[in-house]
């Protein structure tokens, strides 16, 4: 039985959950405008501040919000505060407004958290930087977005935040915009993504089409019970209204055609598209390892709580729909799993820290993808386990960013054969690193080993064998490439004069650090299932299940006694065994060669073939014709020029003439 509330008698919190993202949106037009000719100082406390205040205001919703709704209870979806924006048709309205339920309030604890720490670790890292001020304004930008996105109550209005966090990421990822290379990866990645925002996009207007045909432009019966948690009628594009059981009941039956695929079917696979892109599956995966040419703490930002988990909660929002196709939820699994062990493998030949850092972040979102994949309305629990592991990988991967951030402010290199050493030099960083590997790696009691453990129960206890193999042995892959690139940067002796005179990077830095090894810790013993959940409503894995901790552990020793055994004294017998691989070894470092599979079809087909037979038909056929028209009116001009003598008595000769022959043509025509 739904709860019944009144959102008219909402806390202060709940009823204003607007100006969560309106912290950052007036600080990015304050500091974009005006602040930046001022004061480098100034700009980053504004922003820091700004975005700190959007967590306090998130901090407050999550406090109102298990207030009114008890964690282990029921979780009403509240749709507190809207406005109309477009209308249509009777029927067809898009609203503006921010969703209160349990996600949207995960995602904007997750999203200011990080932010507020990555925002205060840029005053130092940025420091100096001739574009201080346009890269706060920028981060203030890129947070709006995202937390427009994840507070947005409809699919439209989260598709017009989700091209705005693409547009966020372009001008951080080139935000070095004398650098080709920041040029030519900012240009990637909106590529790629806008590439797959069209599945999106023609996914977004199926759902909306046939939300308004199947019920004639009314609601279905979901209206009546969500009546009192909605500021506004449900209109076709709200998810309340797209992932109602009476919408999803008429829709499922709909075939596509005499396949057997439903109509169903077909639009989550396309709203999937979206989310591979903006979450980097395989295939869409090439931009984001191309992304780390941006700033470091843009990078922290982009891998742990913004752009490439927007995707992740795409699929967590449409998750009822998703589970009524059961194909596409497949799609979703099978995706998830082959990235998640693709990524990890090419992590493991990588020797740039922040591109074994991106290839960690594809595998960790492909762990989270094909939780939601395994988990179904009766057995939910892969879908608590992946929105947990969002929670978790989000401390320990923001700290690995800002790690390697500080470590290469300190050896101005990103390669990890330049550093060597480091542990006594920058001792603070060292170990917070260390907490975030073993984090990562799943080792226990740190918050990795929880919700691993969590997908890892999901995917065996829905009968997914394949898919929990590959999620173990991922595990161990994990474990054996963060220990390479831990025990190469701060193990072993200095390996250049950079490293030899690296040193502890300021307070300022260094803080969020710490407070980010603190959640690395204690993320896992929060009990997501009491906050997190749907369907059934027993779906925690309640304490720890030796039957999965077991071989997960072993297996992230397993990994770890392999790198440890490689890489530890002079690094020989992994030299050895690189070169014992051959062309196989090759394959992995070079990532199977993907990036120069999409340059071959883009250049010498796409191009070749479709582009250069588009641009001659444009030259030749429409600038012909045209051109043609223009010598034709030239010629005509030239022709009757002789008629224009500028003399008075040849235009009334001309006149007298003219009226002669009509008057003719008529007597003509009367006889």
């Amino acid at each position: 039985m739904t709860t019944e509330i009144d959102i008219q008698h909402l806390g202060f919190a709940l009823r204003h959950v607007w100006l969560v993202p309106a912290f950052p949106l007036v600080s990015f037009v304050l500091v974009g405008l005006f602040l930046r000719p001022l004061s480098q100082k100034l700009c980053g406390i504004v922003a820091t501040l700004a975005v700190f205040s959007s967590w306090m205001a998130a901090c407050g919703i999550a406090c109102e919000y298990y207030t009114l709704c008890p964690p282990g209870g029921e979780h009403p979806v509240l749709v507190p505060w809207a406005f109309e924006w477009l209308r249509y048709q009777p029927g067809m309205t898009v609203n503006v407004g921010v969703i209160v339920d349990p996600i949207s309030v995960l995602l904007m604890l997750v999203v200011t958290t990080v932010s507020t720490l990555v925002h205060l670790y840029s005053i130092g890292y940025m420091k100096g930087d001739t574009g201080f001020g346009r890269f706060f304004a920028y981060l203030n930008l890129f947070t709006f977005s995202m937390l427009g996105l994840v507070a947005a109550p409809n699919i439209l209005q989260m598709y017009v935040f989700w091209e705005l966090v693409g547009v966020s990421s372009f001008l951080l990822i080139g935000f070095y915009y004398q650098k080709p290379s920041a040029v030519a990866a900012s240009k990637k990645a909106f590529i790629v993504t806008r590439f797959a925002d069209l599945g999106f996009l023609v996914g977004v207007l199926t759902l909306g089409y046939f939300g308004y045909t199947l019920f004639g432009g009314a609601a279905p019966a979901i209206t009546a019970r969500t009546a009192a948690h909605c500021a506004m009628p449900l209109q076709p594009f709200d998810f309340l209204y797209l992932t109602s059981p009476e919408f999803l009941a008429r829709f499922g039956a709909l075939a596509a055609g005499s396949t057997g695929i439903t109509l169903l079917t077909v639009a989550m696979v396309l709203v999937f598209m979206g989310a591979a892109g903006k979450s980097a599956m395989f295939p869409l995966h090439i931009w984001l390892p191309d992304a780390m040419e941006g700033p470091t703490p843009v990078s922290a930002l982009i891998h742990a709580a913004t752009m490439v988990v927007a995707g992740v909660y795409l699929v967590a929002r449409m998750f009822p729909a998703f589970a009524v196709s059961g194909a596409a939820l497949l799609v979703v699994a099978y995706v998830g799993a082959f990235t998640s062990l693709f990524a990890a493998v090419i992590g493991t030949t990588q020797d740039d820290i922040k591109r074994v850092l991106a290839f960690s972040t594809l595998s960790q979102l492909g762990y989270m993808m094909l939780a939601l994949g395994v988990a179904t309305m009766e057995s939910p629990l892969g879908y608590t386990a992946s929105m947990f592991h969002l929670f978790t990988h989000a401390c320990f991967k923001a700290l690995l960013f800002l790690g390697a951030g500080a470590v290469i402010h300190a050896v101005h290199s990103n390669e990890i054969w330049d550093m060597g050493g480091l542990r006594k030099k920058m001792p603070i960083t060292h170990f917070t690193f260390l907490i975030a590997t073993l984090a990562i790696s799943g080792f226990w009691p740190l918050s990795g080993f929880f919700s691993k453990d969590e997908i890892l129960a999901a995917a065996l206890g829905n009968g997914h064998y394949g898919i929990f193999a590959v999620a173990l042995f991922v595990a161990g892959l994990t474990a054996f490439y963060m220990f390479r690139i831990y025990l190469v940067t701060f193990w072993g002796e200095h390996r250049t004069d950079k490293a030899s005179h690296a040193h502890e990077i300021p307070a300022v830095m260094w803080i969020p650090l710490a407070i980010l090894a603190v959640l690395s810790v204690v993320a896992g013993y929060v009990p997501m299932a009491k906050f997190v959940s749907i369907g059934a409503e027993h779906a925690e894995h309640h304490g720890i299940n030796f039957a999965i901790a077991i071989p997960a552990t072993l297996a992230a020793l397993l990994g770890t006694g392999t790198a440890l055994l490689l890489y530890t004294g002079s690094g020989s017998r992994a030299d050895a065994i690189a070169r014992s691989l051959g062309g196989v070894y090759t394959l992995v470092k070079k990532k199977f060669y993907v990036d120069e599979v999409y340059l071959f079809v883009t250049h010498r087909l796409i191009f070749n073939l479709v582009s250069r037979p588009i641009a001659w038909f444009d030259r030749t056929v429409v600038d012909g014709g045209v051109n043609v028209s223009g010598w034709a009116t030239r010629a005509s001009g030239h022709l009757f020029s002789w008629m224009q003598t500028g003399q008075v008595q040849s235009y009334g000769s001309w006149y007298a003439a003219g009226a002669m022959l009509v008057l003719l043509v008529l007597w003509a025509a009367l006889i």
